[in-house]
């Protein structure tokens, strides 16, 4: 069938909504977004759905979420009764139509015969990830798009581990998802009937509690927590998930001096105070900055819509004046790394089968500090539910104990009860990391320094090309394949100088052929990698402590091809003067690709 035939299905069939059919219908005279609203169905990735809110098979709407909900329903119902009646624990943020989406998949296995967990209001993917061990559940859906601008939504699938699902899960999900090719005959069941059959179960306030207790279980530095308890705090939910419990778990462990951000606190899927609610943007703590110099605060934080990202900007003093400055992920990671093993090691409660975790394109610097500590380190491919994986393998089922894990894009976790990056355990452990510093008598700021004093200046940054619709989507393939293409052709390492158009590349690491090519010595020898096959190149730049590397990849989760960068010195100055030099000769390198 083709997507004009599809096309005219949807837009006149009395199956679909009116307001489906009438918004189809006023697009009749656009050919072109006509087929980018059908030429595809919405991709169903290693992590779910995501896509713009619209009518066609290549938007998110109802019909997408039932479709992916029967999908992981017949995957539920083929591993047996028991699965089903374990069932899906599930959660939604603020976006729009989050909640008719929810509700849509919970009707939708119940129809199947699949026991649903609805929580009652938004709650983010930490919590969505802890119901999922709470209940026992042998799955979990979070409707979200995370932090993503407010024309899209998405639907995250988590496993019984309450990670993210696996690629294996993934790809059964997608095969039976596959079967509704007419998405007219996916089975749907009332809601207050599955609610009267059991088949539904409303969930709330029991969860928050418990998770809240385990939250202060993982609270480190009590007392200088109670020495500081009142040093001033600004926290923003930008319009999301995260205002209860983050506020829930600050006033549990003594923080009485919290302040909101009264234009942001309120759950609104337009986000309407910001261009895009991502905490990683600075601009996203505009507000909570103003409010900081109102309130004489010491530290701002950001959550996004679904409370999984957490930014953070802190007070100092630039010749004499008070101003704000950000961090970047990088930097909260790797001060909450050392924060974690210095003060477990101080307190003699560090074990010695610790590890940590952390993705190919975060901060190397993080293995000096881990080898201080005489903690494993382990790097995992982008994405939080590979750093899940290895907690359910190494910790879960082994014998090491995980200490802490993050990426680059501002998630973190700590502790084992939840298997996905939770920025409301990140503001517990950030404020209290603060509240530590200025115990001691030092801003994060001199925290931070002081690291870079004893294991070198590392600075890291990324730069994306966001190419939207279905051309660029292709254009983004065009590129990988061109460097891709590249690589390949290399020879000697006279070759491989031409290879990003300016740095000297010693080697590369091809994650989707599974192979790293080293031309540090005049020729070119190849290793197995032994991570998953995933789209990225990471090219290996050596530096004056041969750990300088960049990194290109499309984007998971966005129509966007991903270039990053990392550089390390023992002069903060050639440090930074190295990343712009390689920022502005790779980015201009790959703009081309893509033209």
């Amino acid at each position: 069938m083709s997507y004009k035939d599809t096309y005219e299905i949807w837009s006149k069939d009395t199956y679909f909504n009116e307001d489906t059919r009438n918004e189809l219908l006023g697009i009749a005279s656009d050919e072109k977004e006509i087929e980018d609203r059908f030429y595809k169905d919405l991709e169903f990735g290693t992590g779910g759905l995501r896509g713009v809110l619209g009518a066609g098979t290549n938007r998110m709407n109802v019909y997408t979420v039932a479709k992916a909900s029967a999908g992981l329903a017949k995957y539920i119902v083929g591993n047996g009764e028991e699965a089903m009646k374990r069932g899906v624990a599930i959660s939604f943020d603020s976006r729009h139509f989050s909640p008719e989406f929810a509700k849509v998949a919970a009707t939708t296995f119940a129809a199947y015969g699949v026991k649903a967990y609805l929580s009652d209001e938004l709650r983010p993917v930490p919590m969505l990830s802890y119901s999922v061990r709470y209940f026992g559940a042998f799955a979990g859906v979070m409707v979200t798009a995370s932090h993503n601008p407010p024309k899209y939504n998405g639907y995250k699938v988590y496993g019984e581990d309450g990670g993210q699902v696996t690629n294996e899960a993934a790809s059964a999900i997608l095969e039976n998802m596959q079967e509704f090719s007419d998405v007219r005959n996916i089975k749907t069941m009332d809601f207050d009937e599955a609610l009267s059959a059991g088949l539904i179960v409303r969930f709330g306030p029991e969860v928050d509690i418990a998770y809240t207790k385990m939250l202060t279980e993982l609270v480190i530095d009590k007392d200088a927590i109670e020495r500081q308890k009142d040093m001033s705090i600004v926290y923003t939910p930008l319009h999301g998930s995260g205002n209860k419990p983050v506020r829930r778990i600050l006033k549990t462990i003594g923080f009485n001096n919290v302040h909101i951000v009264p234009e942001q606190e309120i759950p609104n899927g337009a986000f309407p105070t910001v261009k895009t609610p991502n905490p990683e943007d600075p601009a996203a703590l505009t507000m909570g900055i103003e409010l900081a110099r109102k309130t004489n605060a010491s530290l701002v934080f950001g959550t996004d819509p679904d409370s999984d990202r957490l930014g953070i900007a802190a007070r100092c003093e630039e010749n004499g004046e008070v101003t704000y400055k950000c961090f970047t992920g990088n930097q909260v990671g790797l001060m909450l790394l050392d924060y974690i093993l210095d003060s477990k090691k101080q307190a003699g409660t560090l074990e010695d089968n610790a590890f940590a975790c952390t993705t190919i394109v975060s901060t190397k610097l993080c293995a000096s500090v881990c080898r201080e500590f005489g903690v494993e380190l382990q790097e995992t491919l982008t994405g939080f539910k590979y750093i899940g994986e290895r907690i359910k393998i190494d910790d879960e089922f082994g014998n090491k104990k995980f200490q802490f894990g993050f990426e680059e894009s501002y998630g973190y976790l700590s502790g084992t009860s939840v298997r996905d990056k939770d920025a409301v355990v990140a503001a517990m452990l950030v404020c209290g990391m603060a509240a530590q510093s200025f115990d001691r008598g030092e801003t994060l700021f001199d925290r931070l320094e002081r690291i870079y004093k004893k294991h070198g200046y590392g600075f890291e940054q990324a730069v994306s090309f966001t190419l939207e619709g279905k051309e660029g989507i292709a254009k983004i393939g065009e590129a990988m394949t061109s460097l891709r293409s590249e690589l390949e052709s290399v020879s000697t390492a006279d070759d491989a100088l031409k290879l990003l158009g300016g740095p000297t590349v010693k080697a590369v690491r091809d994650y989707q052929k599974s192979v790293r090519y080293d031309f540090s010595d005049g020729s070119v020898k190849t290793t197995e990698l032994t991570l998953p096959k995933s789209n990225v190149l990471l090219y290996e730049l050596g530096g004056d402590k041969g750990l300088d590397w960049a990194c290109a990849r499309p984007s998971g989760t966005e129509p966007k091809l991903k270039i990053y960068f990392g550089v390390y010195d023992s002069s903060r100055d050639e440090a930074e003067a190295r990343l712009a030099r390689i920022k502005e000769e790779m980015s201009s390198y790959v703009q081309e690709k893509l033209k």
